[in-house]
């Protein structure tokens, strides 16, 4: 028997657990203090009404013969996808059914779609990045390359001619600078990508929090953009299903490798790996599309958005540099006096009883920044951020 030496080749433990290892630590041995979480991106909210009473029907409907749903397709039931493709056609999208994957989330799907592609193609992905997208293809024994996202460019890097590459990593909103490319930025790369024969891989889990109606929330609101990319979603973030689990996959009929179809690829690989998620859990989905769930979710999504607020004025007020915080949940921060993310990290945890997210977690580039998420309570967080204040106004 021999193993997948490639596993070796990636970090001992994920990112986020070395942190709940470290804050479990602290609490153990300080147990009357109060520590609040800004770190993982997790969210606290409740399910919307919509949602929770569609789950309801659902669960009746499986107590009863008539009614009662046995395996369902791979690739979703159709009247979820239909709720999505009419989602899409709000952004002026034309999607149709077959194109459209129901997945347990965007995580799952974004290290399974490496399935199709050969284990020798180069990589390029953003450095700080979601750890996800380096970490799977390591363990496949792909080269990775890394593109600069830096302070200088807003932590959006854009194509270089004299880099090639097969698979791109795109996530905008972003994880975890919160930084939003704009239409023109988003052309430049699906030009690249269509003049390299390479594919984006596109994370549009955060789509939701844009505000802004300039900036794109879909790569496909890009010309060209069927022919190069896949698109990733989630619930998770959109409604709050972080512990529900579902998502979707876009992957066009358009998306070719010579006369080999992608689409048809993700379809072979889903209905032999894949057994679905289940049908009431894609009842409670589509009820997010439905006008109250529309409603509903849009008052939860400001909810974390004031939260974004919040912690955005705390660092103009520590005049910090920070991106983020506008069309995005999370704020990443410039750590003061040039101090190193996990160093950051400790003083918060031990002066201030504050948990965020070492921007080294995710990248060389990562290691003077810091991750603060909006998904807290909202009294919660607005403590937070006079505790940070208060350290560092001192």
């Amino acid at each position: 028997m021999n193993i997948n030496t490639h596993y070796q080749e990636v970090n001992e433990s994920y990112l986020f657990s070395t942190i709940a290892k470290k804050v479990n630590e602290y609490a153990a041995a300080n147990p009357d203090k109060r520590i609040i979480r800004l770190g993982i991106g997790d969210v606290t909210l409740p399910l919307c009404p919509a949602v929770i009473s569609t789950l309801h029907q659902a669960v009746d409907e499986m107590g009863a013969k008539e009614t009662f749903h046995g395996y369902g397709p791979e690739q979703g039931y159709d009247f979820l996808k239909t709720a999505i493709q009419g989602y899409y056609q709000q952004k002026n999208v034309q999607l149709a059914l077959d194109e459209i994957f129901i997945s347990d989330g965007a995580k799952s799907d974004v290290g399974n779609i490496l399935d199709l592609f050969d284990a020798n193609n180069t990589v390029l992905v953003p450095d700080p990045v979601y750890p996800v997208y380096v970490d799977t293809n390591i363990m496949a024994g792909r080269k990775v390359t890394f593109m600069n996202a830096t302070q200088e460019n807003g932590f959006l890097p854009m194509p270089d001619a004299s880099v090639h590459a097969d698979i791109i990593y795109l996530c905008s909103p972003n994880n975890p600078t919160g930084a939003v490319y704009n239409r023109a930025q988003l052309q430049q790369w699906v030009d690249y990508a269509n003049a390299e024969h390479a594919v984006i891989l596109f994370d549009a889990a955060y789509e939701c929090f844009i505000s802004d109606p300039n900036l794109p929330k879909s790569i496909y609101e890009i010309e060209g953009a069927k022919t190069c990319a896949i698109e990733f979603c989630s619930f998770s973030k959109t409604a709050g299903f972080t512990g529900t689990r579902c998502g979707y996959t876009i992957v066009p009929e358009e998306l070719l490798s010579g006369t080999v179809s992608l689409n048809k690829m993700w379809l072979r690989r889903q209905t032999t790996k894949f057994n679905g998620v289940s049908y009431i859990i894609q009842k409670g989905a589509a009820a997010v599309f439905t006008p109250d769930g529309q409603k509903q979710i849009k008052e939860a999504i400001a909810y974390y958005m004031d939260n974004a607020k919040t912690i955005a004025n705390g660092m103009e007020k520590l005049g910090v540099w920070y991106t983020g915080g506008q069309n995005s949940p999370y704020i990443w921060l410039r750590c003061p006096e040039n101090m190193e993310s996990w160093a950051f990290f400790d003083k918060l945890l031990h002066e201030a009883n504050v948990v965020g997210t070492p921007g080294a977690g995710f990248g060389e580039n990562g290691k003077n920044f810091f991750r603060l998420t909006a998904f807290g309570d909202k009294e919660a967080t607005k403590e937070a951020v006079e505790r940070i204040l208060s350290v560092f106004e001192k």
